[in-house]
């Protein structure tokens, strides 16, 4: 590459909890992987190594690299380890008085309403950290008792004498009318200087108490770790020589200038599972499929499975952090993508009957499963593929580092021996278990949406993705899978392909029996005088290819939850208008449902806009492939019948239109297909490997 190459790169990063993932796209869009082992204590030292890495693939070193990047987005699974662990600030809840319960009563709910062994879930921030204070707004926005400040002040004064990290405000009815809270933030930067907090109005104005009261205090919760870990990454990144554009990655399928996401940090909650479907959504329209598509994402620690339909990403409202109703609500939207605890580093048990478990547990990056030689003794699912024969111990990460075979077998034999059957076999019921695992968070996310799996392709990206997808897909009765070449890399490739997003909401309450339609436009401009702000900013830094959508959340009257329903025009503009919007709900009803309720009023309670910020187009083309080699053959466990002979094939080594039939593996420099008996793969000239198999 020569030293006048051009500008116009973008890089992509996606910290994970064992891996962190780079993807350089050059001016041409051509693709360049790069890993490396994450490294907690310090992001930026992982990030580090893989930016060296996918620099060495092209002749560069990091400096060259990041001055050709003008666009840099990167993603963190920060906030949501975080979140899981309990390594959250100490943080205060501040609530109308009367109203303490919030965040311990959520929403009710129960899936087992007779389980009385099961202790009350925790709330988010424990009740003794609730203050109340003395305010109150009605719901129509009047002052119905004034702030009382020398109380707020008192209260203020306690929380610095327990020593609170930061704080979370949420009052009664707020969205109506904001003034007391407003004036709060004030007091608590006259009091309290440079503690963070957040407040309700501002960051979730939405009608839901306990769905606007999670989302801010988990916002409060994380902003003086993820304000530290953000400013840290400026700072690195600006001290290795870049110069443009930083970005993060966010819940909702897209990016947000660093700067926003350091105000309002929620956004990066799960950030990463978001970036799947972005991905997934690309690479299915580049093999011209029209079916729905389920994009899963195996990494080391969790299997994450979302839905695109019709081209468009799932949306939810409902994103809980652990269970349903025992866990906590992030409240704000999201991209819909369910998780369970199946990865590559996902850890194999036996409980106190024998019987085999896959997780929750991982091994991470550190120590990492025991075939990595990091002190790792635990059995995982990489130990078993390698056991299976599944990876060649000396190409992964296209050989930069080896595995250790008889650690895997040792760490297996710790199943094995406790049910008294060979390593293999033992390793191949890991498998079977974990296979039932990411089946059954497949089923859930396509029955609910009314979807029948058997009528969607699948695409499958993370590093393990294709030790196990073609006989997933064929329990499912999938119309097949896609493998992209970059499937490793499947969330940084989404943020190769997201667009710059920023959204906001108001509430406007009404009827389709007594539809306001001067109530819900006025919301409506409300929310385009806030995106206007948005997208002003960004025009001046030369972003300023922008589109609008609006959507709804509303239910039938006497029904709790809602349904969020596209606006077929940008405003309300007369009965024909709002006609439709009625239709457009009960047609989303019927769709979910396979019914609707036309005697019934429908209610709309909360409306929301989304401006998206197109970045430069990127095509797909991979680059820095491994140099080819002939194919060869190694002897691979596909059932419990003993091992059979598998041709092996190097990607690189394949030109586009080639085949394989199984029984064969197709090994990338970054991730491995396992093909078994009856599948076969093409690659297609997309750059994705597109699997078939028998019934």
């Amino acid at each position: 590459m020569t030293a006048e190459t051009a500008r116009g790169w973008r890089i992509s990063v996606d910290t994970g909890g064992t891996f962190t993932d780079v993807v350089v796209a050059d001016a041409a869009g051509r693709f360049t992987i790069g890993k490396a082992l994450t490294t907690p204590a310090r992001i930026f030292g992982g990030l580090s190594a893989a930016l060296a890495d996918a620099a060495a693939r092209l002749d560069l070193d990091v400096a060259a690299l990041l001055a050709r990047t003008d666009v840099f987005i990167y993603g963190t699974t920060r906030a949501t380890n975080a979140i899981v662990t309990g390594n959250v600030a100490k943080t205060a809840f501040l609530t109308t008085a009367g109203f303490p319960d919030v965040l311990v009563l959520r929403e009710g709910g129960k899936f087992n309403p007779h389980d009385f062994a099961t202790p009350f879930p925790r709330p988010y921030i424990p009740r003794r950290h609730t203050f109340e204070i003395d305010e109150r707004v009605d719901a129509t926005g009047s002052v119905v008792r004034p702030l009382d400040e020398a109380q707020a002040a008192g209260v203020l004064g306690r929380l610095a004498e327990r020593g609170f990290e930061a704080i979370a405000v949420t009052l009664l009815w707020a969205t109506a009318n904001p003034v007391h809270e407003q004036r709060l933030g004030q007091l608590i930067e006259q009091h309290l200087p440079g503690v963070p907090y957040t407040l309700g109005h501002a960051l979730n104005p939405i009608l839901r108490e306990y769905r606007r009261a999670s989302s801010v205090a988990i916002d409060a919760s994380i902003k003086p770790l993820m304000q530290a870990h953000l400013r840290d990454l400026q700072a690195d990144l600006r001290g290795a020589g870049y110069r443009g554009e930083i970005l993060v990655s966010t819940t909702m399928g897209g990016c947000l200038d660093v700067d926003s996401v350091i105000e309002r940090p929620v956004h990066t909650v799960r950030s990463g599972p978001a970036m799947g479907p972005v991905a997934g959504r690309r690479y299915a329209n580049l093999e011209a499929r029209e079916e729905p598509v389920l994009v899963v994402d195996t990494g080391g620690t969790t299997f994450d499975v979302s839905l695109v339909r019709d081209g468009h990403i799932a949306i939810t409202q409902e994103t809980w952090l652990g269970e349903r109703f025992t866990g906590h609500m992030l409240g704000i939207p999201a991209v819909d993508a369910r998780s369970v605890g199946a990865g590559g580093g996902s850890i194999a048990w036996l409980d106190d009957a024998g019987l085999l478990h896959v997780g929750p547990q991982s091994a991470g990056a550190e120590p990492g499963p025991a075939c990595y030689g990091r002190g790792g003794t635990l059995p995982t699912v990489t130990d078993a593929a390698l056991v299976l024969g599944y990876l060649d111990p000396a190409f992964f990460l296209g050989g930069r580092m080896q595995l250790d075979p008889a650690a895997a077998e040792r760490a297996v034999e710790t199943i094995a021996a406790p049910l008294g059957i060979a390593v293999e076999e033992a390793a191949f019921s890991i498998f079977a278990v974990s296979n039932e695992t990411m089946i059954n968070a497949i089923k859930d996310i396509t029955v609910s949406e009314g979807i029948d799996p058997s009528e969607a392709v699948i695409v499958a990206g993370g590093g393990a993705a294709g030790l196990n997808i073609v006989p997933i897909a064929r329990e499912l009765g999938c119309r097949g899978v896609i493998v992209p070449r970059t499937a490793s890399v499947l969330s940084a490739c989404g943020m190769q392909f997201s667009d710059i997003q920023a959204e906001a909401s108001a509430a406007a309450p009404t009827r389709s029996d007594a539809f306001d339609r001067e109530l819900v436009n006025a919301a409506l401009d409300d929310i385009d005088a806030r995106l206007d702000d948005f997208a002003a900013r960004l025009a001046a830094r030369g972003f300023d290819r922008v589109t609008r959508e609006y959507r709804v959340d509303a239910h039938y009257a006497a029904q709790v939850w809602d349904l969020a329903v596209e606006l077929p025009t940008t405003r309300i503009a007369d009965a024909a208008a709002a006609t439709a919007l009625v239709e457009a709900f009960h047609a989303a009803h019927r769709r979910v449902f396979q019914v609707d309720d036309r005697a019934s009023a429908v209610e709309f309670i909360g409306w929301t806009g989304r401006l998206a910020v197109a970045l430069p187009e990127i095509s797909v083309s991979a680059a820095g492939s491994v140099a080819a080699t002939p194919p060869g053959e190694r002897a691979v466990w596909f059932g419990l019948d003993g091992p059979r002979s598998a041709t092996v094939v190097r990607g690189a080594a394949l030109a586009v239109g080639a085949t394989v039939d199984g029984p064969a593996i197709i090994e990338e420099a970054t991730t491995t297909l396992v093909l078994p008996p009856g599948a076969c793969a093409r690659l297609s000239a997309a750059d994705s490997y597109v699997v078939e198999f028998d019934a």
